[in-house]
């Protein structure tokens, strides 16, 4: 699944899709109802491809790691974000068993669950094409 337009917005719900820039923010589209709206340069806003997971080695993109949970679990995972924490542990340990038990918390691994039912569903893109249709450079 391809996260680089994903975006995460804090104190909203959910995901968004970036649509383009806007002339104090950028346009979104939200991912669970379609809605777009303009989000403001000053709310703090995160690509899903920059995020990491720590790890008790180096750490794990985030995109791996949902790589990772999709490989082992598919589209049915045996928690939600309201599992209790021991079982969300116990879920990630099972995908990435290094992840860094000190500093990974419970928050982080719900956030992870929630957004990953959400971008299951998304198609998948091949990386052979932008959304705006041009051929992106691969290497031959």
């Amino acid at each position: 699944m391809n996260i680089e337009k994903i975006l995460s917005i804090s104190g909203k719900p959910g995901l968004y899709r970036l649509l383009s820039q806007a002339k104090n923010g950028v346009v979104i589209e939200s991912l669970t109802n379609g809605k777009r709206t303009v989000a403001n340069a000053s709310e703090r806003i995160s690509r899903l491809s920059e995020i990491s997971m720590f790890t008790t080695s180096e750490d794990k993109p985030l995109s791996e790691i949902l790589k990772l949970v999709k490989e082992k679990f598919g589209n049915e995972l045996p928690v939600s974000p309201k599992s209790d924490n021991k079982a969300l542990i116990e879920f990630l340990g099972q995908v990435v068993p290094d992840f860094d038990r000190e500093r990974v918390y419970p928050s982080d691994i719900k956030k992870l669950v929630s957004w990953y039912l959400i971008l299951k569903d998304l198609p998948e893109e091949t990386g052979e094409k932008t959304t705006e249709g041009n051929e992106k450079n691969t290497p031959h």
